[in-house]
């Protein structure tokens, strides 16, 4: 029997890299096979020295290596790997494009990473983060929250902005935890960048935040002992609740945070930083939209990578 096609997406962002494996139904519906993500922290220093640091590009390198032989077993045909904030602002970025090349390269023929723009990486999110919601509580507004920057996309329009959870931590909050002054002053350039998004808000009625600082932040307000994608994926969460939770998160050691079992460990030393951003962004939209709650999608821009090869 013909097995049916296989396709891939990798999503390389300031923070992690990850790998979507679906495989193509005969009635053209994805169906999901493999889903992994890898901690890499591309973005190391780029914020400060506009290059990508080589220990950085090794790292994932090794991770890209794993995704690409689980392709292979896999059996996929066909794969798009996009990059995202930390490339875009990289003065190096062809070191990192090459060693892409020759991985990906044994996939498909002559495949490397898309460097994309902030808008069509909103665009891809939007497809996959709403792609289980019914029509009927749109129109949806999309965050997705990463280490470099912050997407915004709704059918209006979309905003990238240069707020993400890495690039917070080493541009403001340093210490461990954060001090108020640190908190402040991250909280202050949110704002300014959340000054063009405003606009965007306006007549939302379902605000839905996918990426891992938001998919953690609903693992800690359920009080789940595990992570379970099952539990998070269209979990709807009270704003306030949230806040509790972000409030609590900040107060504690990046440690301590790493004891929580639905912490990634790479994750816990900038998502204090992550949180601020969630704070500021779901205040906007309570402002402008009068909402009380924001839905958390597992699903997010691999998923829209993958239908985009169809």
């Amino acid at each position: 029997m013909t097995q049916n096609l296989r396709l891939a997406g990798v999503d390389c962002g300031t923070n992690s890299i990850r790998l979507l494996i679906s495989e193509v139904a005969p009635d053209g519906t994805l169906k999901e096979l493999t889903r992994k993500n890898t901690i890499v922290r591309l973005g190391q220093g780029v914020d400060e020295t506009g290059r990508l640091h080589p220990d950085a590009i090794e790292r994932t390198r090794v991770a890209l290596a794993a995704y690409v032989d689980d392709m292979l077993d896999a059996g996929v045909t066909r794969v798009r790997m996009v990059a995202t904030s930390a490339t875009r602002d990289a003065s190096n970025k062809k070191d990192f494009f090459g060693m892409t090349r020759a991985l990906l390269g044994q996939v498909e023929l002559g495949k490397h990473a898309d460097v994309i723009s902030g808008e069509e990486e909103a665009a891809l999110s939007y497809a996959g983060a709403t792609a289980d919601l019914d029509a009927s509580r749109g129109p949806f507004c999309v965050i997705d929250l990463g280490g470099g920057s912050t997407e915004f996309v709704t059918p209006a329009g979309a905003v990238s902005t240069q707020m993400g959870c890495v690039r917070l931590t080493e541009r403001f909050m340093r210490s461990d935890p954060p001090t108020a002054e640190e908190t402040d002053a991250a909280r202050e350039y949110v704002r300014g960048a959340l000054a063009d998004v405003a606009p965007l808000f306006e007549g939302v009625r379902t605000f839905v935040g996918c990426a891992g600082t938001f998919t953690t932040l609903s693992a800690l307000t359920q009080g789940l002992a595990t992570y379970d994608p099952a539990r998070i994926h269209l979990s709807q969460l009270l704003i306030d609740d949230l806040v509790a939770t972000t409030t609590a998160l900040r107060a504690q050691t990046s440690a301590q945070r790493r004891e929580n079992p639905v912490v990634h460990p790479g994750r816990a030393d900038v998502i204090a930083a992550g949180s601020v951003v969630v704070e500021e962004v779901l205040a906007l939209a309570r402002e402008q939209a009068g909402v009380d709650s924001v839905v958390i999608s597992e699903k997010d821009i691999l998923d829209g990578i993958v239908a985009s090869l169809l």
